[in-house]
This record gives structure tokens, sequence and C-alpha cells, in this order.
């Protein structure tokens, strides 16, 4: 069994979140990574590690199943930009503004 970072998460508490919370959730473990990159080897790990826990999470949300080639896309998109050769030409700022609007939606209940 997998031993998750979010064990309050992964137990339910996730399917409470509306998909615009979930993927704001991810949007800010992502820009925990970008914060830590250059920094802290560590902690860089552990909040790449968290996003990609809670996009799977998200991902397993039955809600979310006519959205699951995208969050597999974003996940693979994601894994490259940090841990490959980043062949889709991310940035930081691509990151921060595509996790943005999700803020955004989450917040105005959309």
């Amino acid at each position: 069994m997998t031993e998750y970072q979010h064990k309050e998460l992964a137990t339910g508490r996730w399917a409470n979140l509306s998909f615009f919370e979930q993927m704001a959730n991810i949007g800010s473990e992502v820009e925990r990574a970008i914060k830590w990159r250059a920094k802290n080897k560590d902690y860089f790990q552990m909040a790449l590690d968290r996003a990609l826990e809670l996009l799977d999470l998200t991902a397993d949300d039955s809600r979310n199943s006519r959205r699951l080639g995208e969050l597999l896309r974003l996940r693979e998109v994601l894994a490259d930009y940090f841990c490959f050769d980043n062949i889709y030409g991310s940035t930081d700022k691509k990151w921060q503004n595509y996790f943005l609007a999700f803020n955004y939606a989450a917040r105005v209940n959309l």
C-alpha cells in the first residue's frame, strides 16, 4: 500500500474538494517545488512528491473521470519539467500562470 504524505486527504477528504480546489492545492505544491528547487534539494523533492501525490488523488477521483487524459498529461509534463529533459519547454512562469487560474476559480466558487 502507498504511504501518503497527505494521509487525511487520501482517506476521503480530497473528494470533498471541488476540482478547482484540488487543482489549486496541486498548484501550491508546484509553487513550493519551484521555490525550493535551487535552495534545498530535500524540500524540493518533498514538494514535488506532494504535488504528484495530489495529482494522483485527483486522477483517482471518479468525479474527474472525463478529465483523466488531461490530468495524466499534466503529470507527464510536470515530471518532464522537474525530473527529465523538459521537452515540452515548460518554465516556472508558465506553471505559475497555469495554476493561477485554478486559484482564482476556487476562490470565486466556479
